[in-house]
């Protein structure tokens, strides 16, 4: 698939939480979630997120789609700012932006059958079919997705984990988004089974011309899947770089770390990693500097004075360090 200008532009995004606590429920600190975060997506692109859990993948996700409201920043969709929306516009334009989550029971009523489930988004913006039309539309979509139209008489809990996800996307796709947030979509599912959807996620991206931000733990399946990949660490961003480039060309010593751990099954290929050490910073009171000096192998005295910002790579990629590695 070719793929174009910047479809969707992130700029300076944050939003921070209030955390309660003790008897009387008091206010006990302020989280950044998501810290000053801007990166844009092409048409047609498989942008991956990748970080550690609670990095703030999953928060960027909701915000994108205005699930939660940003305290800062824009996301600009084809030159619009989706968040000076109205609500009402706002419900229209999630229309065109979907999300496909980890657990489909957090999409699908266990009280409805999978064809009632993809009927909902119709009946919720009001669109109107015959009975005929109805089944028709649902049918496709479920052949669509790799499921027969039997599997439309089949309650959420007499589905397999695969059967579930493919209906999930079947449901994302009722409404012809264009953009799809996928949350972990295989994380829950077998390896044999990852691999299908993640077949099923690439033809249809060709067949529909579809773009993806996809948000995943697993660096591995995100550089095999994606065009580029932004690592996130503390709700910053601290690396984009293409797939291509990831396990050549990493510039952030977390990106690295991040390679060195994954995985490998090669017989006799035994990694040389180097063991993060120090503590995570507390997300109750960040550093003013890098968010990483505290763990990085790499670390000098300025990196505690001044937060780095994101600068571009020789490779085209950007970084932020203030001693960026090769």
């Amino acid at each position: 698939m070719s793929i174009s200008k910047n479809y969707i532009e992130v700029k300076n995004l944050s939003v921070s939480f209030k955390v309660s606590g003790g008897l009387l429920l008091r206010t006990i600190g302020v989280v950044k979630a998501v810290n000053d975060v801007s990166f844009s997506i092409k048409k047609g692109e498989i942008l991956g997120v990748v970080g550690e859990s609670g990095c703030g993948k999953s928060t960027l996700a909701r915000l994108m789609l205005r699930l939660i409201e940003a305290n800062t920043g824009s996301v600009e969709v084809d030159g619009k700012n989706i968040l000076e929306l109205s609500k009402q516009k706002m419900k229209i334009q999630r229309d065109n932006m979907r999300m496909v989550f980890q657990d489909p029971y957090s999409v699908m009523d266990p009280r409805y059958t999978i064809f009632r489930s993809l009927s909902e988004p119709f009946e919720i913006r009001g669109i109107k079919h015959s009975r005929e039309e109805r089944h028709e539309i649902v049918n496709e979509l479920l052949e669509m997705v790799g499921l027969s139209p039997e599997h439309g008489f089949s309650y959420p809990h007499e589905l397999s984990g695969g059967q579930k996800q493919r209906a999930d996307i079947a449901r994302a796709l009722a409404l012809n988004p264009e953009f799809l947030i996928l949350d972990e979509p295989t994380a829950a599912l077998d390896v044999s089974v990852q691999a299908q959807i993640i077949n099923l996620l690439e033809s249809l991206r060709e067949k529909l011309n579809l773009t993806y931000l996809f948000i995943s733990h697993d660096l591995s399946l995100v550089s095999y899947f994606c065009d580029r990949v932004v690592v996130m660490y503390l709700g910053r961003i601290v690396e984009i770089i293409s797939a291509d480039n990831v396990g050549t060309q990493a510039h952030h010593p977390y990106t690295k770390a991040l390679i060195d751990n994954v995985f490998t099954t090669t017989p006799g290929n035994i990694a040389d990693i180097e063991i993060l050490e120090g503590e995570v910073p507390s997300p109750f009171n960040l550093p003013s500097g890098c968010g990483f000096a505290s763990r990085c192998p790499h670390v000098k005295p300025s990196c505690t004075e001044l937060a780095p910002q994101l600068e571009t790579t020789a490779d085209g990629g950007q970084v932020a360090c203030h001693f960026p590695l090769n």
